[in-house]
Protein backbone atom coordinates (compact mmCIF):
# COMPACT_ATOMS: atom_id res chain seq x y z
CA UNK A 1 0.00 0.00 0.00
CA UNK A 2 3.01 2.29 0.10
CA UNK A 3 3.65 2.54 -3.21
CA UNK A 4 0.07 3.49 -4.63
CA UNK A 5 -0.13 6.13 -6.97
CA UNK A 6 -3.83 7.17 -6.29
CA UNK A 7 -6.37 6.43 -3.50
CA UNK A 8 -9.53 4.59 -5.13
CA UNK A 9 -12.44 5.74 -3.83
CA UNK A 10 -16.51 5.36 -5.04
CA UNK A 11 -17.32 8.61 -7.30
CA UNK A 12 -21.00 7.42 -8.15
CA UNK A 13 -23.50 4.88 -7.07
CA UNK A 14 -26.80 3.04 -8.27
CA UNK A 15 -29.35 0.49 -7.54
CA UNK A 16 -32.64 -0.70 -9.38
CA UNK A 17 -34.73 -3.18 -8.03
CA UNK A 18 -37.54 -4.67 -10.05
CA UNK A 19 -41.22 -3.23 -9.88
CA UNK A 20 -42.53 -6.58 -9.00
CA UNK A 21 -43.28 -7.61 -5.22
CA UNK A 22 -43.50 -11.16 -3.83
CA UNK A 23 -44.93 -10.61 -0.22
CA UNK A 24 -44.40 -13.28 2.83
CA UNK A 25 -48.13 -14.30 2.17
CA UNK A 26 -47.40 -15.08 -1.26
CA UNK A 27 -44.93 -17.78 -0.45
CA UNK A 28 -47.72 -18.54 2.34
CA UNK A 29 -49.59 -19.79 -1.10
CA UNK A 30 -46.90 -21.49 -2.39
CA UNK A 31 -44.77 -23.58 0.89
CA UNK A 32 -45.80 -24.83 3.60
CA UNK A 33 -44.66 -21.59 6.25
CA UNK A 34 -46.24 -18.11 7.59
CA UNK A 35 -45.44 -14.26 7.50
CA UNK A 36 -44.49 -14.25 11.40
CA UNK A 37 -42.15 -17.20 10.82
CA UNK A 38 -40.17 -16.06 8.18
CA UNK A 39 -40.07 -12.59 9.63
CA UNK A 40 -38.66 -13.80 12.99
CA UNK A 41 -36.28 -15.82 11.63
CA UNK A 42 -35.04 -13.72 8.61
CA UNK A 43 -36.00 -10.27 9.24
CA UNK A 44 -37.79 -10.47 5.29
CA UNK A 45 -40.84 -9.42 4.37
CA UNK A 46 -40.64 -9.09 0.80
CA UNK A 47 -38.53 -9.36 -1.86
CA UNK A 48 -39.17 -8.32 -5.83
CA UNK A 49 -38.87 -10.59 -9.00
CA UNK A 50 -37.96 -9.40 -12.19
CA UNK A 51 -40.22 -10.42 -14.98
CA UNK A 52 -39.99 -14.08 -16.77
CA UNK A 53 -37.35 -13.57 -19.41
CA UNK A 54 -35.67 -10.74 -18.14
CA UNK A 55 -31.55 -11.07 -18.16
CA UNK A 56 -29.51 -9.71 -15.65
CA UNK A 57 -27.70 -7.52 -17.80
CA UNK A 58 -30.55 -5.34 -18.02
CA UNK A 59 -31.41 -4.98 -14.47
CA UNK A 60 -27.59 -4.19 -14.38
CA UNK A 61 -28.07 -1.63 -17.52
CA UNK A 62 -30.21 0.93 -15.22
CA UNK A 63 -28.27 0.47 -11.99
CA UNK A 64 -25.18 1.30 -13.97
CA UNK A 65 -26.62 4.23 -15.77
CA UNK A 66 -27.31 5.54 -12.41
CA UNK A 67 -24.06 5.36 -11.09
CA UNK A 68 -22.34 6.72 -14.16
CA UNK A 69 -24.65 10.06 -13.72
CA UNK A 70 -24.27 9.95 -10.07
CA UNK A 71 -20.39 10.12 -10.44
CA UNK A 72 -20.35 12.69 -13.27
CA UNK A 73 -18.96 10.72 -16.10
CA UNK A 74 -19.72 9.19 -19.62
CA UNK A 75 -19.76 5.73 -20.50
CA UNK A 76 -17.16 6.26 -23.00
CA UNK A 77 -15.15 7.07 -19.85
CA UNK A 78 -15.05 3.76 -18.60
CA UNK A 79 -11.92 1.58 -18.92
CA UNK A 80 -13.27 -1.15 -17.09
CA UNK A 81 -16.62 -3.24 -15.93
CA UNK A 82 -16.28 -6.42 -13.29
CA UNK A 83 -19.78 -7.69 -13.38
CA UNK A 84 -20.04 -9.28 -10.06
CA UNK A 85 -23.27 -11.93 -10.55
CA UNK A 86 -23.87 -16.06 -10.33
CA UNK A 87 -27.10 -16.02 -12.76
CA UNK A 88 -25.15 -14.52 -15.93
CA UNK A 89 -27.08 -13.90 -18.92
CA UNK A 90 -25.21 -16.83 -20.67
CA UNK A 91 -22.33 -19.22 -20.25
CA UNK A 92 -20.32 -17.13 -22.64
CA UNK A 93 -19.96 -14.31 -23.68
CA UNK A 94 -19.71 -12.44 -19.92
CA UNK A 95 -22.44 -10.49 -19.43
CA UNK A 96 -20.09 -7.55 -18.79
CA UNK A 97 -19.48 -7.80 -22.30
CA UNK A 98 -23.59 -7.77 -22.97
CA UNK A 99 -23.52 -4.73 -20.52
CA UNK A 100 -20.71 -2.94 -21.97
CA UNK A 101 -22.33 -2.77 -25.36
CA UNK A 102 -25.71 -1.85 -23.53
CA UNK A 103 -23.73 1.43 -21.80
CA UNK A 104 -21.33 1.92 -25.11
CA UNK A 105 -18.77 1.69 -23.18
CA UNK A 106 -16.52 0.89 -26.37
CA UNK A 107 -13.01 1.83 -24.59
CA UNK A 108 -14.02 -0.31 -21.30
CA UNK A 109 -12.38 -4.16 -20.59
CA UNK A 110 -15.07 -6.74 -19.18
CA UNK A 111 -15.11 -9.23 -17.57
CA UNK A 112 -17.14 -11.37 -14.94
CA UNK A 113 -16.33 -12.67 -11.63
CA UNK A 114 -18.27 -15.08 -9.38
CA UNK A 115 -17.97 -14.86 -5.66
CA UNK A 116 -21.62 -14.99 -5.15
CA UNK A 117 -22.40 -12.61 -2.08
CA UNK A 118 -19.09 -11.90 -1.52
CA UNK A 119 -18.67 -10.97 -5.25
CA UNK A 120 -19.34 -6.47 -4.82
CA UNK A 121 -16.89 -6.51 -2.33
CA UNK A 122 -14.19 -8.70 -4.31
CA UNK A 123 -14.49 -6.61 -7.70
CA UNK A 124 -14.23 -3.37 -5.65
CA UNK A 125 -10.71 -5.23 -4.40
CA UNK A 126 -10.03 -5.41 -7.82
CA UNK A 127 -10.47 -1.92 -9.14
CA UNK A 128 -8.96 -0.87 -6.42
CA UNK A 129 -5.50 -2.04 -7.75
CA UNK A 130 -6.36 -1.19 -11.04
CA UNK A 131 -6.61 2.41 -10.09
CA UNK A 132 -4.24 2.94 -6.95
CA UNK A 133 -1.58 1.96 -9.67
CA UNK A 134 -2.65 4.21 -12.31
CA UNK A 135 -3.47 1.51 -14.88
CA UNK A 136 -6.57 2.88 -15.21
CA UNK A 137 -9.40 6.36 -14.46
CA UNK A 138 -12.92 5.14 -14.39
CA UNK A 139 -14.12 1.56 -13.22
CA UNK A 140 -17.60 0.40 -13.08
CA UNK A 141 -18.42 -2.27 -10.75
CA UNK A 142 -21.59 -4.25 -10.85
CA UNK A 143 -23.10 -6.75 -8.58
CA UNK A 144 -26.59 -8.07 -10.39
CA UNK A 145 -28.63 -11.15 -9.83
CA UNK A 146 -32.05 -12.66 -11.00
CA UNK A 147 -32.04 -15.34 -8.85
CA UNK A 148 -35.93 -16.01 -9.08
CA UNK A 149 -34.59 -18.15 -11.96
CA UNK A 150 -32.57 -19.78 -9.66
CA UNK A 151 -34.57 -20.56 -6.56
CA UNK A 152 -36.84 -23.67 -6.45
CA UNK A 153 -40.10 -22.51 -5.54
CA UNK A 154 -41.05 -25.72 -3.99
CA UNK A 155 -38.21 -25.26 -1.59
CA UNK A 156 -39.17 -23.55 1.40
CA UNK A 157 -35.44 -22.96 3.19
CA UNK A 158 -34.53 -21.51 0.35
CA UNK A 159 -37.42 -19.47 -1.76
CA UNK A 160 -38.67 -17.36 1.63
CA UNK A 161 -35.05 -15.46 0.96
CA UNK A 162 -33.71 -14.88 -2.72
CA UNK A 163 -34.80 -11.39 -4.43
CA UNK A 164 -34.12 -10.07 -7.65
CA UNK A 165 -31.57 -6.78 -8.05
CA UNK A 166 -28.89 -4.47 -9.08
CA UNK A 167 -25.88 -1.82 -7.62
CA UNK A 168 -23.32 -0.22 -9.28
CA UNK A 169 -21.01 1.91 -8.40
CA UNK A 170 -17.71 4.03 -10.61
CA UNK A 171 -14.78 3.54 -8.84
CA UNK A 172 -12.11 6.20 -9.43
CA UNK A 173 -9.19 8.35 -7.90
CA UNK A 174 -9.86 10.55 -4.75
CA UNK A 175 -7.82 12.56 -2.63
CA UNK A 176 -5.04 11.08 -0.13
CA UNK A 177 -6.96 9.48 3.03
CA UNK A 178 -10.25 9.01 1.48
CA UNK A 179 -11.88 6.04 -0.43
CA UNK A 180 -10.42 2.49 -0.01
CA UNK A 181 -8.51 1.95 3.25
CA UNK A 182 -8.26 -1.50 3.35
CA UNK A 183 -9.72 -5.09 2.70
CA UNK A 184 -10.02 -8.45 3.71
CA UNK A 185 -10.87 -11.36 1.38
CA UNK A 186 -11.38 -15.16 2.20
CA UNK A 187 -12.54 -18.49 0.97
CA UNK A 188 -12.91 -22.07 2.77
CA UNK A 189 -13.65 -24.54 -0.25
CA UNK A 190 -14.30 -27.41 2.58
CA UNK A 191 -17.80 -25.61 3.01
CA UNK A 192 -18.45 -25.60 -0.98
CA UNK A 193 -21.86 -28.46 -0.46
CA UNK A 194 -23.59 -25.97 2.05
CA UNK A 195 -25.09 -23.77 -1.12
CA UNK A 196 -24.97 -25.00 -4.23
CA UNK A 197 -26.53 -25.86 -7.73
CA UNK A 198 -25.20 -29.23 -8.24
CA UNK A 199 -26.13 -29.81 -11.77
CA UNK A 200 -25.42 -27.12 -15.18
CA UNK A 201 -21.52 -27.58 -14.97
CA UNK A 202 -18.63 -29.76 -16.13
CA UNK A 203 -18.96 -31.70 -12.74
CA UNK A 204 -22.01 -32.40 -13.21
CA UNK A 205 -23.72 -31.61 -17.05
CA UNK A 206 -26.77 -31.34 -17.44
CA UNK A 207 -29.60 -34.82 -18.04
CA UNK A 208 -32.70 -35.34 -18.33
CA UNK A 209 -32.50 -37.00 -15.17
CA UNK A 210 -30.60 -33.85 -13.41
CA UNK A 211 -33.58 -31.68 -14.57
CA UNK A 212 -35.73 -34.09 -13.02
CA UNK A 213 -34.23 -33.98 -9.81
CA UNK A 214 -34.45 -30.43 -9.66
CA UNK A 215 -30.38 -30.02 -9.72
CA UNK A 216 -30.59 -26.91 -11.76
CA UNK A 217 -31.87 -25.01 -8.69
CA UNK A 218 -30.74 -23.67 -5.30
CA UNK A 219 -29.88 -26.02 -2.44
CA UNK A 220 -28.81 -24.98 1.10
CA UNK A 221 -27.65 -26.16 4.21
CA UNK A 222 -28.75 -23.24 6.59
CA UNK A 223 -27.70 -24.29 10.04
CA UNK A 224 -24.05 -24.72 8.72
CA UNK A 225 -24.58 -21.21 6.33
CA UNK A 226 -25.99 -19.48 9.16
CA UNK A 227 -23.13 -20.77 11.52
CA UNK A 228 -20.40 -19.49 9.14
CA UNK A 229 -22.03 -16.47 8.63
CA UNK A 230 -22.27 -15.46 12.30
CA UNK A 231 -18.16 -16.76 12.67
CA UNK A 232 -16.91 -14.83 9.73
CA UNK A 233 -19.07 -11.47 9.18
CA UNK A 234 -17.87 -9.60 12.06
CA UNK A 235 -14.42 -11.13 12.21
CA UNK A 236 -13.61 -10.22 8.53
CA UNK A 237 -14.24 -6.37 9.35
CA UNK A 238 -11.81 -6.38 12.53
CA UNK A 239 -8.83 -8.46 10.51
CA UNK A 240 -9.28 -4.98 7.76
CA UNK A 241 -9.21 -2.58 10.23
CA UNK A 242 -6.35 -4.40 12.28
CA UNK A 243 -4.17 -4.31 9.03
CA UNK A 244 -4.64 -0.23 9.19
CA UNK A 245 -4.67 -0.57 12.80
CA UNK A 246 -8.06 1.29 13.25
CA UNK A 247 -10.43 0.50 16.23
CA UNK A 248 -13.97 -0.67 15.49
CA UNK A 249 -15.15 2.50 17.50
CA UNK A 250 -14.00 4.48 14.56
CA UNK A 251 -16.74 3.03 12.43
CA UNK A 252 -19.53 5.33 11.56
CA UNK A 253 -21.60 2.88 9.25
CA UNK A 254 -21.79 -0.84 8.47
CA UNK A 255 -22.96 -1.82 5.21
CA UNK A 256 -23.22 -5.90 5.58
CA UNK A 257 -24.47 -7.82 3.17
CA UNK A 258 -28.77 -8.12 3.36
CA UNK A 259 -28.78 -12.08 4.26
CA UNK A 260 -30.22 -12.72 7.47
CA UNK A 261 -31.55 -10.33 10.31
CA UNK A 262 -30.31 -12.21 12.63
CA UNK A 263 -27.05 -12.69 11.22
CA UNK A 264 -26.39 -8.98 10.71
CA UNK A 265 -27.31 -8.28 14.56
CA UNK A 266 -24.67 -10.58 15.72
CA UNK A 267 -21.97 -8.97 13.63
CA UNK A 268 -22.67 -5.31 15.05
CA UNK A 269 -22.92 -7.06 18.20
CA UNK A 270 -18.94 -8.33 17.48
CA UNK A 271 -18.28 -4.95 16.45
CA UNK A 272 -19.95 -3.08 19.58
CA UNK A 273 -21.91 -0.87 17.22
CA UNK A 274 -25.67 0.35 17.63
CA UNK A 275 -28.03 -0.79 14.81
CA UNK A 276 -28.65 2.60 13.99
CA UNK A 277 -25.48 2.59 12.42
CA UNK A 278 -26.06 -0.50 10.85
CA UNK A 279 -27.64 -0.03 7.37
CA UNK A 280 -30.56 -2.96 6.58
CA UNK A 281 -33.24 -2.84 3.73
CA UNK A 282 -33.26 -6.64 3.47
CA UNK A 283 -37.03 -6.89 4.88
CA UNK A 284 -37.86 -4.65 1.52
CA UNK A 285 -35.71 -6.98 -0.88
CA UNK A 286 -34.77 -9.84 0.62
CA UNK A 287 -30.96 -11.58 -0.43
CA UNK A 288 -29.67 -10.34 -3.24
CA UNK A 289 -26.41 -11.87 -3.00
CA UNK A 290 -23.66 -10.44 -4.94
CA UNK A 291 -26.61 -6.76 -5.83
CA UNK A 292 -27.28 -6.65 -1.83
CA UNK A 293 -23.82 -4.47 -0.86
CA UNK A 294 -23.88 -2.20 -3.59
CA UNK A 295 -28.04 -1.80 -3.41
CA UNK A 296 -27.60 -0.68 0.19
CA UNK A 297 -24.99 1.70 -0.28
CA UNK A 298 -26.71 3.81 -3.62
CA UNK A 299 -29.51 3.43 -1.41
CA UNK A 300 -28.02 4.62 2.09
CA UNK A 301 -26.55 7.43 0.05
CA UNK A 302 -29.99 8.65 -1.22
CA UNK A 303 -31.35 8.78 2.31
CA UNK A 304 -28.20 11.09 2.79
CA UNK A 305 -26.95 8.96 6.11
CA UNK A 306 -23.03 9.22 4.92
CA UNK A 307 -21.27 12.78 5.10
CA UNK A 308 -17.49 13.11 3.50
CA UNK A 309 -15.15 11.74 5.59
CA UNK A 310 -17.46 9.29 7.40
CA UNK A 311 -15.79 5.91 8.03
CA UNK A 312 -17.93 2.70 6.20
CA UNK A 313 -17.04 -1.13 6.97
CA UNK A 314 -18.78 -3.34 3.96
CA UNK A 315 -18.87 -7.05 5.31
CA UNK A 316 -20.43 -9.87 3.10
CA UNK A 317 -20.06 -13.38 3.24
CA UNK A 318 -21.49 -16.48 0.75
CA UNK A 319 -21.20 -19.39 -1.23
CA UNK A 320 -17.45 -20.67 -1.60
CA UNK A 321 -17.51 -20.24 0.97
CA UNK A 322 -16.58 -16.68 0.76
CA UNK A 323 -16.44 -13.89 3.27
CA UNK A 324 -14.98 -9.88 2.19
CA UNK A 325 -14.67 -6.71 4.19
CA UNK A 326 -14.05 -3.20 3.06
CA UNK A 327 -12.66 -0.41 4.80
CA UNK A 328 -13.52 3.03 3.13
CA UNK A 329 -13.63 6.31 4.02
CA UNK A 330 -16.48 8.69 2.27
CA UNK A 331 -15.78 10.70 -0.51
CA UNK A 332 -18.49 12.69 -2.18
CA UNK A 333 -20.49 15.73 -0.42
CA UNK A 334 -23.83 14.91 0.26
CA UNK A 335 -26.74 16.57 -1.65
Amino acid sequence: MTNKRHNAGILGTGYYVPEKRITNRDIEKMVDTNDAWIVERTGIRERRAAEPGTPVSEIACKAAEMAIEDAGVRAEDLDLIIFATLTPDYYIPSTACVLQMRLGAAKAAAFDLEAACSGFVYASAIAAQFIENGIYKHILVVGAEVLSNMVDWEDRNTCILFGDGAGAAVYGAVPEGEGILAFDLGADGTGGDTLIVPAGGSAQPTTEESIKARQHFMQMDGKAVFRFAVKVMGKTVLDALEKIGMDKSEIDHLIPHQANIRIVQAAAKRLDMPMDKVFVNLDKYGNTSAASIPIAIAEAQREHRFKKGDVIALAGFGAGLTWASCILRWTKEDK
